[in-house]
């Protein structure tokens, strides 16, 4: 059996005279049936396809190159001065379409004496859609492999190597990048009696900061080999939450970037906003200043995860062997060990109901007992995660809530989500069991488009650019599992 497949092209316009003009573009032939002949072969697939778009395409090139040969100033036809060719990559074949070059007409001044107009008509030389598929595979996978699978599925034409990709998928970053406002230092822009007169606001948005980090292309040791990526989640009341991130040694706009993703949420500026971060040095101050009705707490997550990490080292807290020049006995020193573990326990409740005040004079108290045990030996792991908790409690003091009341009320009290965030944004792609490094640059771009892929805003963003792109709705990725 014998099937052939014809592309017909019907003229334009209102005549009707005009005979449509047919081409035979692809033959196949089957015998029989089975599970290997049934239906097209990808390669049978991929043969049809490119050959439907070179038809299409030889056809589009003609009639645009013929409707722009006359000038639209005098209508006299262009002088013809020579020939080129342009190359433009597509989802189905590499096109090398010809491209004339013509005199500028007499009749109006122009900035050059020659112009190509399909050249001025394709500035890019890669299709929309194939960008589009780049760096979507490219924000889910790694560049080797989204190159791989693309070019196992398509009629590209040649191979696309992973260089080309990740070239094309950071260029896709650059653009959403220079599409983001300036950064600023407050974006409260409005005051107490204008915020008054606004419309009742929705319910509170919970935003949660936190940071990974993953393996520097420059590294030297094992020491200087990684720089942070701070990753977070903005989540509305109801409605599925959207992630960013950024590399925090490289990105101008860390205020700027979440503003505009609070934005996107639905925030008003009478609307209440709750962030959470670990208390680190490098995000705290971030979320300030981006809402007048904002709250700023510490999650709980960290705190207990430090105590929990005091209390494991205090199981192993042995008193120091008897000394006769010293006035502290055995018996003292093994209830001073006991005095230290029970601290800890009482430690971990004051902060749950937010009594700051009684938890630094329990922590302080901890710390000279452990100083007591050992005056003059080097300080044991245990007094040094002290001291640094001491230091982490008096910097954040006054972002600790009644956790056990919020609780109860049903308001978030950790930044869990942002623990999901770090580990959907940045370790299933660029750290867990993954051998490679990343600079700067390349990491941050990186992330912007991956962010994008996760929230389901990529096609949005090349729908903006581009009128005419179509694809068929991207999959609800912020239904996933957190740990996906």
């Amino acid at each position: 059996m014998k099937i052939s497949v014809q592309v017909v092209v019907h003229p334009e316009g209102d005549d009707t005279q005009a005979t449509p003009v047919v081409r035979e573009v692809f033959v196949l032939n089957r015998d029989g049936v089975a599970l290997d002949t049934l239906g097209l072969g990808l390669g049978e697939a991929k043969d049809l396809l490119g050959a439907v778009q070179d038809s299409v395409v030889e056809h589009q090139v003609n009639a645009t190159i013929a409707a722009r040969v006359p000038c639209p100033h005098c209508g006299r036809n262009r002088r013809h001065k020579d020939s080129r060719q342009i190359v433009v990559r597509s989802l189905f074949g590499v096109l090398r379409l010809p491209s004339p070059r013509w005199w500028h007409c007499a009749c109006q001044p122009q900035p050059a004496a020659t112009f190509s107009p399909l050249a001025e008509l394709l500035p890019q030389r890669t299709t929309p859609e194939l960008a589009y598929l780049q760096a979507r595979f490219a924000g889910l996978v790694s560049y080797g492999l989204s190159a791989d699978l693309l070019g196992e599925l398509l009629p590209l034409g040649r191979r696309l190597h992973a260089t080309t990709l990740r070239r094309h998928t950071q260029a896709v970053a650059a653009r959403l990048e220079d599409e983001l406002g300036e950064e600023r230092f407050s974006f409260i822009d409005t005051c107490p009696a204008d915020r008054e007169e606004l419309p009742r606001p929705e319910l509170p948005l919970t935003v949660s900061l936190d940071g990974g980090y993953v393996h520097s292309a420059t590294q030297r040791s094992r020491r200087d080999g990684w720089f942070e990526v701070i990753a977070g989640r903005v989540v509305p009341t109801e409605g599925p939450g959207k992630c960013f991130s950024y590399v925090q040694t490289y990105d101008q706009k860390p205020r700027r970037r979440i503003f505009e993703l609070l934005k996107a949420q639905g925030m008003t500026a009478n609307q209440q906003v709750t962030f959470f971060t670990d208390g680190g040095e490098d995000i705290r101050d971030i979320p300030r200043y981006l809402n007048p009705d904002s709250e700023h707490l510490l999650d709980w997550f960290h705190i207990t995860m430090r105590i929990t990490v005091m209390t494991n080292m205090a199981k192993s807290l042995q008193p120091p062997p008897p000394d006769p020049e010293m006035e502290l006995t055995g018996e003292v020193a093994a209830k001073l060990v006991n005095t230290v573990r029970e601290d800890l326990g009482r430690l971990k409740w004051q902060l749950w109901h937010g009594n700051v005040f009684h938890a630094s004079h329990t922590i302080d108290g901890i710390i000279m007992d452990l100083e007591t045990l050992h005056p003059d030996d080097p300080p044991p792991k245990l007094l040094v995660a002290a001291r640094e908790f001491q230091t982490y409690l008096r910097i954040n003091a006054e972002e600790i809530p009644n956790y056990g009341e919020r609780y109860r009320a049903g308001e978030t009290i950790s930044s869990s989500l942002a623990e999901s965030a770090v580990n959907q944004v940045i370790s299933t792609r660029m750290v867990k069991k993954q051998q490679m490094r990343w600079s700067l640059r390349g990491a941050h771009l990186l992330l912007q488009v991956r962010t994008r892929v996760l929230n389901n805003d990529l096609a949005n963003d090349f729908r903006r650019w581009h009128p005419g792109f179509t694809h068929v709705p991207e999959t609800a990725l912020n239904d996933q599992p957190a740990a996906a």
